[in-house]
């Protein structure tokens, strides 16, 4: 079996708080390490009622400084939010702290939506220059030549890993061309998934930081003890996604009896189309779900999101999903 991983967006749910939903996030890492987990990522969105982990860096040191082994990364950082240089040094800082711990997994969407951009003080058409942002920020990270006049200081010479996550045939292609590892969000975009990892694979360069091509699928697993309680618990999912379609935002909800009596059967539609690559169910059907994912695209890691009201409920589906996993699972290189 293949390396695993999770991604957390640091859910709030109804009637919690950010601190709650934080507090969650460093309890999941560290029994996410003890059950084998390789990485840890946590994602940038914005202006989102029912997401903890704007401050992406932030809650990256938060993880790492309470883990030991487990790799703590973004998934990812929304570069054209940011300055390349600020980026540089806010990971070669962290990479300082936590050495050969830390990913940077970058997106070229905003992460937000318009209006919220102009207050990130950033405009539609930064995304334009995202290839040569993402070149900029690699160049901060190599060791400084003599006479070089700007330097990230933490972060020249510490080579933070870079990763290209996307949903479309764009990122895929333009991780093939700078020989970066690409991590493709199948989670809530599962159109382009086997376009994009032929394309990438077809298409890759190495490059000084990968010499060949490493996929990582993302995928939304839901696992309890019995497919009934796994369905339930996927219920938060299913409308915190009508309510995003909707324009109304907010924090998770708690699972509903029945998905049917919730929103109208052509949203139920979208949404079951956006969550076709969900796994829902117990250990059996999981395990039968995920073998699937691999062999049909030959990911070379999987990495697990759960965006559940009950954090009782998300430990335990990512405990099962690593009993799922675990057996000879090999830890990669990269």
């Amino acid at each position: 079996m293949i390396p695993f991983s999770i991604l957390d967006l640091s859910p709030i749910a109804v009637g919690n708080t950010a601190s709650d939903a934080l507090r969650n996030s460093l309890n999941l890492a560290q029994h996410a390490e003890r059950w084998g987990y390789h990485r840890y990522w946590l994602a940038e969105h914005h202006n989102m009622p029912g997401i903890a982990s704007a401050a992406t860096a932030v809650v990256i040191g938060y993880v790492a400084g309470a883990t030991k082994t487990i790799r703590v990364g973004s998934g990812g950082v929304m570069l054209p939010n940011h300055s390349p240089y600020v980026i540089a040094e806010q990971f070669g800082t962290l990479a300082s702290l936590y050495p050969d711990r830390i990913d940077l997994g970058l997106g070229r969407a905003p992460g937000t939506d318009q209006l919220t951009t102009r207050a990130l003080r950033r405009d539609a058409s930064s995304a334009d220059t995202f290839p040569q942002d993402v070149l900029e920020l690699q160049a901060y990270l190599e060791p400084a030549v003599p006479g070089q006049r700007i330097q990230a200081v933490p972060g020249a010479g510490t080579r933070v890993p870079l990763w290209l996550l996307g949903s479309s045939l764009f990122s895929a292609q333009l991780a093939a061309q700078f020989g970066l590892p690409f991590a493709f969000a199948a989670h809530f975009a599962p159109d382009d998934l086997m376009r994009a990892l032929a394309l990438y694979r077809k298409n890759f360069k190495p490059s000084r930081q990968l010499a060949k091509p490493y996929a990582m699928v993302v995928v939304s697993v839901f696992a309890a003890d019995t497919d009934a309680l796994a369905r339930r618990q996927f219920t938060s999912v299913q409308q915190s996604f009508i309510n995003l379609r909707r324009g109304t935002p907010g924090q998770v909800p708690a699972p509903i009896d029945d998905i049917t009596s919730y929103g109208s059967a052509a949203e139920r539609a979208l949404i079951d189309h956006a969550l076709a690559y969900a796994v829902v169910g117990s250990a059996t059907t999981v395990e039968r779900g995920l073998r699937r994912v691999i062999e049909e695209t030959q990911a070379d890691e999987l990495m697990l999101a759960g965006h559940f009201y009950d954090e009782t409920a998300r430990l335990r589906s990512f405990e099962l999903a690593a009993q799922v996993l675990q057996p000879s699972m090999t830890r990669p290189t990269s």
